[in-house]
């Protein structure tokens, strides 16, 4: 094998073929050989070729060029079991040189190399010859479809240790491919890689370690594993101080089997988890103390396990190596926080330790990985807990936490970003966090591809724009336009996140208006439209677009419950086609006088500036419109009125002020408005052909002007045909006057 057993430390010497003197030393002429008719020769040849192969790179590259690995390929199928040895002799030599390995994965050589492991003269190097070529993708690939395995498998029980070597490492490359580790446990393979831990050679008991640790990631081969006795196994590694050089690799294996409370509780009983902690505190080498942490992230994985780990009170152990030198171990105990600290008395305990404080200081480490875990310990630790928020605060946290939004490493961003959203939900927080920039801070994450980095990103600012100086920010600095496009996102989760967030920063009419003009609310209209990607939280972002700017909404749904208060600058556009873009006041001020119906502009505080010069000429002293009989509403001469009003005024939009001849819909308009000012409940719902009423409501009295009920009334208001009359909701005179 070339390699010292423990014991030992020599090979075990093995018989072999005396030396075969070939005449022409020449490599060339060797080569040529190798195409020979005379068994005699070939033998000679293919022995020559190994012996010269042996003696380093340079010589297997110059046999390769030479041309001397399609006719070995020919020889290893040959009837001759000498030639066939020789052959693969040879070609297990060349074969750990890279330049070969790609030379024979072109020559298409595996199905051979396969199809004659079942011949025990050539176990040893037809397995050397794939424990090299399993190396490359492609290789690995083809050795898996030759049905490779099975017999790999059979050969780790092998009598030399060789042969088991080889067919150990082939399996280890092969085994990083999940579909292999699932065949390597269902052909049987975990209780001889758990025989070959007992093996003498180190390499074979390192190799069968580190093929257990892909192999145990699989949750039925992990129940294999523990049913066989692989916990024994590996306790017995653990406990044997002669076995130092192993117990990083089988903490590893550990980690993978303690994912479930039964093993977990396996290994309790067994005394497994205060070995650990022994582990933990006895000083080593850092990577077996990685090791150790990583199982106990593993067992803190459930919340019976983590009450396991509590009871043996972990947390001080975790708190005790934040403080050590070694950044790998302080990267390990950090993940080993943020998984324990979904555990309530757990998060308790890491506070009175003072593990926050530290946690805050390493957010100034240089090492990314290191701040990756600092800053997922932290989002977990402040997640639903108002007292860690307020520690990591008085800490300073907020400060490093919004500079950690400029980096590069997305999980570092998205954590960041999820712990300033848990800490922003309490005031006196979220106005320290505004302090430091963190609205600009959120632009650039705005901006990723990473899909947990836009969800963190927007929840974070959601709970920072319920600030009403944060939207404005957010409005100054060009914000709205990346949130706005973050609807267009086809993931859920990112999507959901966006509509949460613009459904806060419509709060207030302003940023509602300014997103409406990026298009939010079509691209909302659409998603509500799609059965696949319509939600609640679209229909909640929707709502709050239009709560905010109730000229859209009326324009969009045709109706303003009595909660919606008009307020200077609401205008009526019409009711709006499918798929039309809503255009603002502004907008649609600036466009040329046409023929279409007039925007109707309720001007309660002041007169828009475009008007000032016109406004003189619309005074005159005909009469204002009053009532007007239903048998002469086609003398009414409105339309005309509001043509004449176009023109004077030069603009599509007319304040309501201007109107003196109108129809339902004007007066309706007009009621619904001087109603909210004087805080009488009533709504504003549009019909067809021009119609549009009022619903109040009102408490019914009788002619001793006494209450008839305690309940109030709905009522339409006939503003129309005789102006004041009240029609109880759906009487026929209400209907009536809404359709007739």
């Amino acid at each position: 094998m070339g390699k010292k057993s423990r014991n030992e430390r020599e090979t075990p010497v093995k018989e072999t073929f005396e030396p075969l003197p070939l005449e022409s030393k020449a490599p060339a002429t060797v080569v040529l050989l190798l195409n020979s008719p005379e068994e005699d020769i070939l033998i000679k040849a293919c022995e020559a070729i190994q012996t010269f192969a042996e003696k380093g790179d340079e010589n297997k590259v110059s046999l390769l060029g030479l041309g001397a690995l399609a006719p070995l390929c020919q020889l290893i199928t040959h009837n001759n079991k000498l030639v066939r040895r020789n052959a693969f002799m040879a070609l297990g030599i060349m074969a750990t040189n890279g330049d070969v390995r790609t030379a024979l994965k072109k020559l298409d050589a595996i199905p051979s190399i396969i199809e004659k492991l079942s011949l025990e003269v050539v176990h040893e190097f037809a397995t050397l010859c794939l424990a090299s070529l399993s190396e490359d993708f492609l290789c690995k690939a083809q050795i898996f479809d030759n049905k490779g395995l099975p017999t790999l498998i059979q050969l780790l029980s092998s009598s030399d240790p060789d042969v088991k070597k080889n067919s150990l490492e082939t399996i280890s490359n092969l085994v990083q491919d999940y579909k292999s580790r699932l065949v390597v446990h269902e052909l049987g393979g975990i209780p001889p890689l758990l025989q070959l831990l007992n093996s003498e050679f180190p390499v074979i008991q390192h190799l069968a370690l580190k093929t257990l640790q892909h192999v145990t990631t699989d949750r039925d081969a992990n129940k294999t594993f523990r049913d066989k006795q692989g916990f024994e196994k590996l306790m017995g590694i653990l406990n044997n101080v002669n076995f130092s050089d192993l117990h990083a690799e089988a903490l590893h294996v550990l980690a993978n089997c303690l994912s479930d409370s039964e093993s977990v509780q396996l290994i309790h009983k067994s005394g497994g988890l205060t070995k650990l902690m022994e582990f933990v505190l006895t000083p080593s080498v850092p990577e077996i103390r990685s090791g150790v942490i990583k199982c106990i992230t593993r067992v803190a994985q459930s919340s019976e396990s983590c009450k396991v780990l509590h009871e043996q009170d972990v947390e001080t152990v975790l708190v005790e190596l934040l403080s050590l030198e070694n950044t790998g171990v302080i990267t390990s105990a950090c993940q080993a926080v943020a998984a324990l600290s979904f555990h309530v008395n757990s998060k308790e305990r890491f506070r009175e330790l003072g593990c926050i404080s530290v946690l805050v200081q390493l957010l100034s480490r240089e090492s990314l990985a290191l701040r990756e875990a600092a800053t997922q310990a932290l989002s977990n630790l402040t997640h639903n807990s108002a007292s860690n928020a307020f520690e990591v605060y008085e800490e300073g946290g907020d400060k490093l936490l919004v500079q950690q939004l400029y980096q590069s490493c997305p999980k570092i961003v998205a954590n960041s970003a999820a712990t300033l959203c848990n800490m922003a939900e309490h005031e006196i927080i979220r106005c320290s966090i505004l302090s430091h920039g963190a609205i600009q801070a959120l632009l650039e994450p705005l901006k990723s591809t990473v899909t947990q980095v836009l969800v963190n990103t927007a929840h974070c600012l959601a709970v920072l724009a319920s600030d009403e100086e944060a939207r404005a920010e957010l409005v100054r600095v060009g914000g709205l336009q990346l949130l706005v496009d973050l609807l267009r996102s086809h993931s859920k989760e990112v999507l959901h996140s966006a509509c949460l967030a613009v459904n806060v920063c419509a709060s207030d009419e302003p940023t509602a208006v300014e997103m409406c003009k990026f298009g939010a609310l079509e691209i909302l209209q659409e998603i509500n439209q799609s059965k696949t990607r319509r939600n609640s939280f679209s229909e909640l972002a929707v709502n709050g677009l239009l709560n905010s700017n109730l000229s859209f909404k009326y324009s969009l749904t045709s109706s303003l419950a009595s909660t919606d208060i008009i307020t200077g600058g609401f205008y009526d556009a019409g009711k709006a086609r499918p798929g039309q873009r809503m255009l603002t006041l502004e907008e649609l001020s600036k466009q040329p006088v046409n023929q279409r119906r007039a925007i109707i502009f309720v001007n309660k505080a002041t007169v828009l500036p475009e008007y000032e010069s016109n406004v003189r000429v619309c005074f005159d002293t005909k009469p204002w419109g009053g009532a007007v009989e239903m048998e002469k509403m086609h003398e009414f001469s409105w339309i005309l009125h509001l043509s004449e009003l176009k023109i004077q005024l030069q603009s599509n939009v007319i304040p309501i002020g201007f109107i003196k001849k109108g129809i339902y819909y004007h007066r309706a308009l007009l009621f619904k408005s001087l109603a909210d000012c004087i805080g009488l409940s009533c709504t504003l719902v549009r019909g067809d052909y021009n119609r549009a009423w009022n619903e109040v409501l009102l408490f019914s009295r009788n002619s001793s002007n006494k209450l008839h009920s305690s309940q109030p009334c709905r009522y339409i208001v006939d503003l129309m045909h005789q102006p004041g009359n009240l029609f109880p909701v759906n009487s026929p005179a209400a209907v009536q006057y809404q359709t007739i």
